[in-house]
């Protein structure tokens, strides 16, 4: 048996709710170890919908214990909020099955209210952010003045650390010309949710540590994907946190060794949400109908993707990045129906071959993509839950798409439903 860390191998949106909840079925804890609630995952459970973004997917799923680690960025009031509608659907979220790194850092208003004000300056780059604070969070937490959930249990000291932080930010306002922060409204503020948050307040990597010695199996959440890594993606257009597996260690609190294998999801096919590159992008019917069959509107803010075919280029790029021992291919489906498929292998630069994305901003606007075409099929591959229940042409699509990322396929996701998966290799035990 081994650890697994899941993450997403392109720009996010790749069907990871889905799949984590599917994995949880075969582990003991899911933790959540980067991002914030800017991150949703959808799933669908015996026909009900559930929304989550901040909460680990297992939660769903009686039983396991759900960990929010020490690298994601706590939004308390949404957490809330959160937990209130997940049970209002028979969800029940106690600090048995939930804990929250007691050392994670808070995201509060005046993070999204910066989040905002930048969105919408007349000048400087638009990263198409979803301004709910997490960049201003990371920013307060890598220079050292951010507050963090344990910090809400001890009230005394909140004072002096919210007149630290708005000396920051209330500089930030000025220079936009806004009003500065109240400091007595914003500590009721945080004292109003404190009690609300601090049950599920843990050392999270003593109770990992304590679930790997007992011989426990932990299931590692990511949140986005590969290719919004702070460090690896396509800067500026990316998040603010690691996106990685190797931060699934970092952000959580336990070692590298822990995590055994990295599955990274990908989608059949490509689509991103906001500014930034996107070299296999279609503005044109075929584009328009792969939105409207992968129903690809985000989760929390319900922005329409941009939508393009599958880069085999970029995905290879993100496997090595990453790790990666297998993938899980998700929304095959969408592809019924289409007469012929592409799929990127490379790019041209200026007359020169790429097998990968460089890093350089002018560089990735200039990128041409070179496609392989492949037959489509027109069969159906909804809710195929064996490979003998896949058209022909649809499993030469999945041979190929596997040749071309130097990456063993261990799962097919062949549908929203939790069952609907064709399971070639199993993460636990690969």
């Amino acid at each position: 048996m081994t650890d697994v860390a899941v993450i997403g191998a392109q720009w996010g949106d790749e069907g990871k709710g889905k799949i984590v909840d599917w994995l949880s079925a075969r582990a003991d804890v899911v933790a959540r170890f980067q991002g914030g609630h800017n991150a949703g995952h959808t799933l669908v459970i015996d026909g009900e919908v559930f929304k989550l973004s901040l909460l680990p997917s297992g939660v769903v799923r009686p039983g396991k214990l759900g960990v929010i680690g020490s690298g994601v960025v706590v939004d308390p009031f949404a957490l809330i909020a959160e937990i209130d509608r997940i049970e209002q659907q028979g969800v029940k979220i106690t600090p048995e099955s939930l804990a929250v790194a007691e050392n994670a850092t808070l995201i509060l208003p005046v993070h999204q209210q910066l989040d905002a004000m930048r969105e919408g300056a007349a000048t400087g780059v638009k990263i198409g952010t979803t301004k709910r604070g997490i960049g201003p969070a990371y920013e307060d937490r890598a220079g050292r003045r951010a507050l963090r959930v344990i910090d809400l249990a001890h009230p005394e000291s909140l004072p002096p650390k919210i007149e630290n932080l708005l000396i920051h930010h209330n500089a930030l306002r000025r220079g936009f010309g806004e009003a500065e922060i109240d400091g007595q409204a914003l500590l009721e503020n945080i004292l109003e949710i404190a009690p609300r948050i601090t049950p599920y307040a843990k050392p999270v990597w003593l109770l990992l540590d304590d679930a790997r010695r007992a011989g426990k199996r932990i299931l590692f959440e990511g949140a986005q994907g590969v290719l919004l890594d702070v460090d690896h993606g396509t800067y500026p257009y990316v998040t603010s946190s690691n996106t990685v597996a190797g931060h699934a260690a970092a952000g959580t609190g336990l070692g590298p060794h822990a995590i055994g294998y990295v599955l990274a999801i990908v989608k059949a096919y490509t689509t991103r949400v906001g500014a930034g590159p996107f070299p296999t992008e279609l503005d044109d019917e075929v584009g328009r109908m792969l939105g409207e069959r992968g129903h690809e509107f985000g989760t929390v803010t319900g922005r329409q993707r941009r939508c393009g075919w599958f880069d085999a280029a970029l995905v290879r790029q993100s496997l090595r990045i990453s790790g990666t021992d297998g993938i899980a291919l998700t929304k095959l489906d969408v592809l019924d129906g289409f007469e012929t498929l592409k799929v990127c292998v490379g790019y041209e630069i200026g007359g020169n071959r790429f097998d990968y994305l460089p890093a350089g901003a002018d560089a990735q606007a200039a990128v041409v993509p070179v496609y392989e075409t492949m037959s489509g099929w027109s069969g159906s591959t909804a809710g195929a839950r064996s490979w003998a229940d896949l058209p022909a042409e649809a499993v030469k699509y999945v041979r190929r798409i596997e040749e071309l990322i130097e990456t063993p396929v261990a799962l097919v996701s062949t549908s929203p439903e939790r069952e609907d998966v064709i399971l070639m290799r199993d993460p636990f035990r690969d």
